[in-house]
Parts: C-alpha cells; sequence; structure tokens
C-alpha cells in the first residue's frame, strides 16, 4: 500500500509542475526500460499539457536498439541542451546524483529538485522525494502523476508507460507483479497498444551479431553449485569482435536467469571507457539488492546491479562471498 507521505507529495509536485512554466526532466545514464518509458512519457504529457519540457540522460546519449520504438525518443535533447539552473528538474528512476552523468549539475543547481522513483534504496537527493516502493515501477509513479494533475493520458504516452511496467516486472513475472500491476497494464492496453508488437521489440527481435555475442558468453558461462550461481561476462573485446553496441546487452541477464540449477544469475559486461557493470537476479529468497548495496550499488530483493573496478574474476569472488549462506535451504 501507498504511504500517506507519498500521496502527499505527489500533490506538491503536481502542484509545483502547474505553476511553472518550464520543466527539466532527466533520467540516470543508460537508461532501461523504465527509465525511458517514465521520462518520455512524462515529456509528451507536458508538451501536450501546455508545460514546456526538455528531457535529457547523460552521456552516452544513446539507447538500445530495442528501445528505438518508443514514443517521443525523437523530442529528448542531448546532455549538453539541457538549462544549466533548471526552475524545476524532475527525475525519474534515478537513485542518486551520480547516476545522473552530465546532469548532476544542473540537478545541484536547481531551484526545485523533484525525485521520482520506487526504489527503496533511493538516496532522497531532491527537495521533494516521491519514492513509492510499493509501486512495480517508475512508471507507475508517473501515472499517479498525471492523475493527480487532471492529465489525459494518449496512445503514445500509454505506450510508453506500459513499457516501463513491462520491463521493470520481467514481462509479469518477477515477484513485483502484483494485481495492481495488472489493473493498470489493463487500463494502457485499453489505448489501443499493439502489445504483441511491444513484446517482439522489447525482448525478442536482435540482430545476429548480438545472437553471436550472446552464444560466446553463454559458451563460458560459470555455474557454482553451492552457491547456484549462474554467471556470463562480456569484455569490450567481445563488444568489438561482434559489432555490438554496449547497450544491445541488457537481455543477457534474462538469459542466464533461466538457469534451473541457480537461484542467482549474475551477468558482467565491461562498458567502454566506464568500467564493468553488474547485474544480479534471484529468483528465490536471495536478496541480490543486498548483495548490490554491500558492493556500492542497489535495487530491488529480486533485481539489482552495480559498478565494479577489479577484474571479471574479482568481482564474481566478491559476489559469492556476499552470497555466502544466503541462499534458500533446499532438500
Amino acid at each position: 500500500m501507498t504511504e500517506p507521505a507519498v500521496v502527499e507529495d505527489l500533490a506538491r509536485v503536481a502542484a509545483i509542475v502547474a505553476g511553472t512554466g518550464e520543466v527539466a526532466l532527466a533520467c540516470h545514464v543508460h537508461p532501461d526500460g523504465d527509465a525511458l518509458g517514465s521520462v518520455l512519457a512524462f515529456h509528451l504529457l507536458c508538451r501536450s499539457h501546455g508545460v514546456s519540457s526538455v528531457a535529457s540522460w547523460g552521456e552516452p546519449f544513446a539507447v538500445a536498439p530495442h528501445y528505438h520504438f518508443l514514443p517521443g525518443l525523437d523530442l529528448a535533447s542531448p546532455p549538453a541542451a539541457f538549462p544549466p539552473r533548471p526552475e524545476v528538474m524532475v527525475t525519474f528512476d534515478c537513485g542518486s546524483l551520480r547516476r545522473l552523468g552530465e546532469l548532476e549539475g544542473p540537478a545541484q543547481a536547481a531551484r526545485e529538485l523533484v525525485v521520482l522513483d520506487h526504489h527503496a534504496d533511493n538516496a532522497r537527493f531532491g527537495s521533494i522525494n516521491v519514492v513509492d516502493t510499493a509501486a512495480a515501477s517508475t512508471t507507475a509513479v508517473v501515472r499517479r502523476l498525471a492523475r493527480e494533475l487532471g492529465w489525459v493520458l494518449d496512445h503514445d504516452v500509454a505506450l510508453d508507460l506500459y513499457v516501463g511496467l513491462l520491463t521493470d516486472t520481467g514481462r509479469f513475472q518477477y515477484p513485483n507483479t502484483t494485481s495492481d500491476v495488472f489493473v493498470l497494464a489493463e487500463e494502457l492496453a485499453g489505448h489501443g497498444l499493439p502489445l504483441g508488437v511491444i513484446t517482439r521489440e522489447l525482448f525478442e527481435k536482435h540482430r545476429f551479431a548480438y545472437l553471436r555475442l550472446a552464444a560466446a558468453a553463454l559458451s563460458r558461462a560459470h555455474l557454482d553449485q553451492e552457491h547456484r550461481l549462474a554467471a556470463a561476462w562480456v569484455t569490450a573485446e567481445d563488444l568489438a569482435q561482434y559489432g555490438v553496441e554496449f547497450d544491445e546487452t541488457e537481455g543477457l541477464i534474462d538469459l542466464v536467469r533461466r538457469t534451473a540449477e541457480a537461484d542467482v544469475s549474475c551477468v558482467l559486461k565491461e562498458a567502454p571507457g566506464e568500467g564493468l557493470r553488474v547485474s544480479l537476479r534471484s529468483v528465490a529468497g536471495v536478496d541480490v539488492g543486498r548483495v548490490a548495496s554491500e558492493l556500492g550499488g542497489g535495487g530491488h530483493h529480486f533485481m539489482a546491479g552495480f559498478t565494479s573496478d577489479r577484474s571479471i574474476p574479482v568481482t564474481i569472488e566478491r559476489v559469492i562471498d556476499r552470497l555466502g549462506d544466503s541462499a534458500p535451504a533446499r532438500d
């Protein structure tokens, strides 16, 4: 159930947005479906309801190919065009200032900084923090804000919101898939969304080059049977060899997660110039959010991540060390 403080803060945010002439909107670097769906949906809502807005995220100013179909993506602006001192700035699905990349400066300089998120480990770095941990996605929080503003959804906004809901519930498979999720999904689908096309674009359509890279990564995947951990990794050399962009590898974790002998899946990816980015998923009682938090990252009980400046083998060992005896007992 949503906390009363969240309800009150949503009303405050609605009043601020309705009373301003322009808002600056940002999500975290390397945006996923929930981050993109949230920022683009609200950008479209602002434009259709008379509020001037600019939407962006930090470099690299690019998204994975499977997000290219999202409405409003062509209306996003590179970070260089972002106002340096926004009157009102809203961040979406972003847990900390650091995750804003180049937009951290404008966030610190904003007169009013609104944080919209659903992750419990959010650093609450705004002047108003709407962190609804009962929500399955940040797009669900955006939907509630739109309702508070009295703003009507259209097909494109509904599509963006649905993408965030679909991706952050793992196609309605993760433990955060509640009856409220299906109520919202039904509402959004009622705007004539091509549900099959959306699923195909997000999860089932890849370049052949990516399939070759995924095959190489899976061929050397590691299974730690004692800790029920399956791990795979992608190096910068892999990306160059197969001609695959870093953001194209987002779905690799879903392949590793299918391992029957593992309760925890781990994918490590070398981001050129950025170090190692690690994704964790849990299909049982293991709290990977705790593991990620102890390693400098964060996330949910069942879905989390962190960055590492260590080697791939050392990083895997650090994950195993923190799993310890946390795996659920099995007969």
